[in-house]
């Protein structure tokens, strides 16, 4: 899987700002005003931070959009990245002004200051979410993961926040992986193992092979199946953390490899038929993420799995 981002949140340190050798990321509101930080940032560089804002260019530079003053005077650092955001933009602004720094970053090394910006976590998630890139089946790859520093204020509470936000990026992460992988790699087996994989994190997960099945009366299931080099398996996942209330239920679709109707679908875009057992891939995301957060609450997977004739035979996850 695509390595997550490692986040360090820090308290607010100058000898930490002066000696950071990767690129600096301020966040400044429409009308440039500088907080604490960007006044030591531009007072570090000798006012260009200070003219830069006051520049045409700064004031024609859209909310949400970054950009990059290269190796400043005063600093150690390759860049300063000014990301113009309005203190009291929506999440989904402020995710989006993560990917714009993520696109722009020029280095493995990012140190994202601010002194008043509340929506740090949000900022967070869309970093994580902009580096994402399916691996499985590349050769010869080493991936370095992003090193972001976070100097802020009240460092408990941005940890606490960021850190349920990348347990909702690993589920992300999880599910992109699984739509990603292709119909030779993904088998009913290797689906269910993955699943299995979960328990660790405190999920019961039982896998039902096709003995089982036959016992429980599943002979549409297996039937559909029977023709698959991967024999057919329910898988059912549960997360129990919230005492003795009612279970929700996720549901999702789950076809490994759907060949239904194969000769009546047009050429382009078959290869997204592995993309078929997109829902199924969510319902584990968010299971795992649910998992990770530790969420209070009962949770059980529901897959639902259908097809007209299958080369991948295919795993289901119901309510037992």
């Amino acid at each position: 899987m695509t390595p997550l981002p490692k986040f360090s949140v820090m308290e607010i340190d100058f000898d930490l700002l002066l000696e950071c050798d990767g690129q600096i990321i301020i966040l400044v509101p429409d009308d440039g005003e500088m907080d604490m930080i960007a006044s030591f940032i531009n007072k570090m560089m000798d006012g260009a931070l200070g003219r830069f804002l006051n520049s045409e260019v700064f004031e024609k530079l859209s909310l949400g959009k970054v950009l990059s003053l290269s190796y400043p005077t005063g600093l150690m650092a390759k860049s300063v990245t000014v990301a113009k955001i309005d203190p009291n933009s929506s999440i989904s602004e402020t995710r989006n002004c993560g990917v714009e720094i993520t696109k722009i970053a020029t280095c493995e090394k990012i140190l994202l200051v601010s002194d008043k910006f509340k929506r740090i976590a949000d900022l967070v998630e869309g970093i994580s979410m902009r580096n994402y890139e399916y691996l499985d089946q590349k050769t010869n790859t080493n991936p370095k993961p992003l090193d972001v520093g976070v100097m802020v204020h009240k460092i408990e509470n941005q940890a606490t926040e960021i850190d349920l936000k990348l347990a909702v990026v690993d589920g992300v992460f999880f599910t992109r992986d699984l739509i990603n992988a292709p119909a030779n790699v993904l088998t009913t087996t290797t689906f269910a193992n993955q699943l299995s994989a979960l328990s660790k994190l405190g999920i019961t997960v039982e896998v039902l092979d096709e003995l089982e099945l036959e016992k429980l009366g599943m002979r549409t299931l297996l039937c559909v199946g029977q023709g698959s080099e991967s024999p057919s398996k329910v898988v059912v996942m549960q997360w129990n953390g919230g005492g003795d209330e009612a279970p929700f239920a996720f549901v999702g679709k789950g076809v490994v490899f759907d060949t239904g109707g194969i000769s009546l679908k047009p050429a382009g875009g078959m290869e997204d038929m592995t993309m078929d057992m997109g829902g199924a891939g969510v319902v584990a995301g968010a299971m795992k993420a649910l998992a990770l957060r530790k969420a209070k609450a009962n949770v059980v997977g529901l897959w639902l799995v259908w097809s007209k004739t299958c080369r991948q035979a295919m795993p289901i996850v119901r309510v037992m």
